[in-house]
C-alpha cells in the first residue's frame, strides 16, 4: 500500500467524516478538530458513520494525496479512545485495513527503549578548569 518509514505517524479521527470531502475538506478537518498540520507528511485516517468507507489524507512531497477504500461487506472496527484522535502505528493501520479488530488483538511484549530526560548541554560545555599553563 504505502512505503512508510517508522517516522511517519498515523492519526485516526475518532468522529465520523463525510466521505464526500476530498483534499480541502479533509485538510480542514485535520487543521480544525484534530489540531494537526495536514502538510506534516503524516497519515490522517477518516471513517464514515457506517464504518464501511475509509479515506487517508497525506502529503506526498509535492501535494496532498487521498487514498480511499470501500468495503463491499462488513465494517471497519476502530479502537476505543477518549480523545478526538487516536495515534496508531503503521502496523495498526495495516491491521485495521485488513479487518482486524484492534481492541481484541493482543500485542506481545517486546523491548522498548527507556525514555531518558534530556541532558543539560551546559553540563558538557568546554570549560577552562583544566587549562594547562
Amino acid at each position: 500500500m504505502f512505503g512508510l518509514s517508522a517516522a511517519v505517524r498515523v492519526y485516526l479521527a475518532k468522529e465520523s467524516a463525510d466521505m464526500r470531502k476530498s483534499f480541502d475538506g479533509l485538510s480542514a478537518l485535520v487543521a480544525g478538530p484534530l489540531q494537526l498540520d495536514p502538510l506534516s507528511g503524516h497519515l490522517f485516517v477518516f471513517i464514515n458513520r457506517r464504518r464501511d468507507r475509509i479515506k487517508i489524507l497525506y502529503w506526498d512531497r509535492d501535494g496532498l494525496a487521498v487514498w480511499a477504500k470501500r468495503l463491499e461487506g462488513g465494517t471497519f472496527r476502530i479502537p476505543h479512545a477518549t480523545a478526538g484522535r487516536i495515534e496508531m502505528t503503521t502496523a495498526d493501520l495495516a491491521a485495521l485495513l485488513a479487518g482486524i479488530d484492534l481492541d481484541s488483538a493482543r500485542r506481545r511484549p517486546h523491548y522498548t527503549r527507556p525514555v531518558t530526560p534530556l541532558q543539560n548541554p551546559e553540563k558538557f560545555a568546554p570549560t577552562n578548569d583544566h587549562a594547562t599553563t
